[in-house]
């Protein structure tokens, strides 16, 4: 199926700016994020390039970027950057606050999630940076499709093979 959908895929990449060979410098997560941590802590914001597949279909790998504010007010449903493990940071969505644990997962996967404390979060996003467009986190259409999205949970295995076939 995957080989039908090469047209499609390629049509979208064009579409949506995705630039293959490109040169890249990459650094560990685990210096990059704990930098962005410092970072947002003195006071600034931090600009961050999504690396992994966690969070499909909103965020999509080495395409998208996010910027990043100082955490506050955090609510469920909020896309947070937060350190589950000492030098273990995850950029996931939250799912539910039970006093000071806050419990997280990726919009792309069908299981797991992860924990951590609410002084664990190092950051929340306040903006998807696409190529060619911004988006607000708290725009009311796109906060409204990621309820959508979390009530698909059954679902979400199958809409994801569908979505991963297309691009």
């Amino acid at each position: 199926m995957r080989w039908l959908m090469t047209p499609v895929r390629r049509n979208y990449q064009q579409r949506n700016g995705v630039v293959e060979n490109v040169e890249r410098r990459e650094m560990p997560n685990r210096i990059l994020l704990g930098m962005a941590r410092d970072m947002i802590r003195e006071g600034h914001t931090a600009t961050i390039a999504v690396k992994g597949y966690s969070m499909r279909p909103f965020l999509e790998h080495e395409r998208d970027r996010v910027i990043l504010d100082a955490p506050k007010d955090l609510k469920v449903g909020d896309v947070v950057l937060a350190e589950i493990r000492p030098d273990h940071y995850v950029l996931h969505r939250i799912i539910a606050i039970d006093g000071e644990q806050v419990t997280l997962m990726g919009d792309g996967n069908i299981r797991g999630t992860e924990s951590c404390r609410l002084g664990d979060v190092a950051g929340i996003v306040t903006h998807y940076l696409r190529p060619g467009r911004t988006l607000l986190a708290d725009d009311p259409g796109m906060q409204r499709r990621a309820r959508l999205w979390r009530r698909l949970l059954p679902i979400r295995r199958y809409l994801l093979f569908v979505y991963k076939a297309l691009i």
